[in-house]
């Protein structure tokens, strides 16, 4: 089954879960799944104290084997070509996830998943933001109510030092994916 479904695999701006991620993805190809690497345009042209821009995209594009959709205008045909089973974003920022409970349409990332939803098909969100317990709270609960969107289990990753951080369990996304494509949440979701 895994051979016939292709994963949107969106990554966005928590750089420091960006390695994660990219051992995930590298994962999931070998357990059978065809991803679709998209990234946000800050991911794509970011170069931060984890690593540099290029060698990020020269990774994902080796690991998937294609081209990173990468501006809204290439992640816009997502959903109307019926490209993707199943849309990941991980890392996905508590920004994003607030686009996301807004209806906010202005990255690739976000374009790939209100193109991907169009297909009523789900969407499986990797958390990872300081602000989870903070201002994004009320984004992730909006999210967490709405049909189709799905999480990896998180929990928080420095509590005596960024007590409102929550990062997913990277190593959980295989778990999580099989889990939302049956249109079910993996249990405990808040580990």
């Amino acid at each position: 089954m895994m051979g016939d479904i292709t994963v949107g695999f969106a990554l966005c701006g928590s750089f420091c879960t960006i390695s994660r991620s990219l051992k995930e993805m590298e994962r999931l190809i070998s357990l059978g799944y065809r991803i679709i690497p998209i990234m946000s345009e800050r991911v794509y042209n970011t170069d931060t104290r984890f690593g540099n821009a290029e060698d990020i995209i020269k990774k994902t594009e080796d690991i998937c084997g294609r081209k990173i959709i990468h501006t809204v205008e290439e992640a816009e045909p997502i959903g109307p070509k019926k490209m993707t089973d199943i849309m990941l974003v991980a890392p996905c920022t508590g920004n994003t996830a607030a686009k996301l409970a807004s209806a906010i349409t202005d990255t690739a990332v976000t374009m790939a998943v209100k193109s991907h939803l169009r297909q009523s098909k789900p969407v499986l969100l990797a958390i990872a933001t300081n602000d989870a317990l903070g201002a994004s709270a009320q984004n992730i609960g909006k999210l967490m109510n709405r049909r189709h969107y799905y999480f990896v289990p998180f929990s928080q990753d420095a509590p005596d030092t960024k007590p409102n951080s929550l990062v997913a369990h990277f190593e959980l996304i295989p778990a999580a994916l099989e889990a939302a494509l049956s249109q079910k949440q993996i249990q405990p979701v808040l580990a």
